[in-house]
């Protein structure tokens, strides 16, 4: 097994928009728009651009894990024989690479990590990261031959509504580890089962399918900041 497997799970136009968004919100950083949003978040201007840069550069890097056997498909091999041609049956065994992705797995996974850690927020963030992965789950959508995939503003939009009505003080960071765990739980590892069946050469949690999700919700987290009504959430 490769000890790494690189492929971009969008396509070029729509990672071309994610980068603009990304560029956009880097000039609004630098011109001080959005500095409170990322102060109430937990994190100053230079870490927000790390992670959303981060994301971006890690969604090509994906981690093997393990190879998850698919079911049989008959097939037929032609065999070239005295100048005779036959088709010989033969049973084939898909075999599917379940990896990880850095940007849309690994570095969400480790940013909620950090903010449940600071603001103590174990049972809010519980309760949004289930919520969320249920909604996820039932719109997730097992595609042949790629793997899960969930519509995109799915997680954006229930994320926004759920963190604010779980707290305007912490809803920022609620938004973010709910949105980014959440749509990990309920479209990738909740499906887990399915992802054999598919003939998916590679199927990475976190990466197509989920990846554009994820990175969303990743700059929702900075904008509903910006509505929260105290002006900086302390730990609980």
């Amino acid at each position: 097994m490769h000890s790494s497997v690189h492929y971009l799970p969008l396509t070029p136009g729509f990672f071309s928009i994610l980068v603009f968004a990304a560029v956009a919100l880097v000039v609004l950083i630098q011109l001080r728009i959005l500095r409170y949003a990322y102060m109430r978040l937990g994190i100053g201007p230079g870490v927000a651009l790390l992670l959303l840069f981060g994301s971006l550069i890690g969604s090509y890097f994906n981690i093997p894990i393990t190879v998850l056997p698919g079911a049989p498909v008959r097939s037929g091999q032609i065999v070239d024989f005295f100048g005779m041609r036959y088709v010989v049956p033969y049973l084939a065994s898909p075999s599917t690479i379940l990896a990880v992705n850095v940007g849309g797995a690994v570095i969400p996974a480790l940013m909620s990590a950090y903010l449940m850690l600071r603001y103590q927020l174990w049972l809010r963030a519980m309760i949004a990261t289930v919520v969320i992965a249920a909604i996820v789950h039932a719109s997730a959508t097992p595609v042949q031959g790629m793997g899960i995939a969930v519509p995109v503003f799915v997680p954006v939009v229930a994320t926004a509504i759920l963190a604010l009505l779980l707290s305007r003080e912490y809803a920022a960071p609620l938004a973010y580890i709910g949105g980014s765990m959440g749509t990990l739980l309920g479209a990738d590892l909740l499906n887990l089962d399915k992802i054999g069946s598919l003939g998916a050469p590679i199927a990475s949690i976190g990466g197509a399918g989920t990846f554009d999700g994820i990175f969303l919700t990743g700059i929702l987290a900075v904008l509903i900041a910006g509505v929260a009504a105290p002006p900086r959430p302390r730990p609980a």
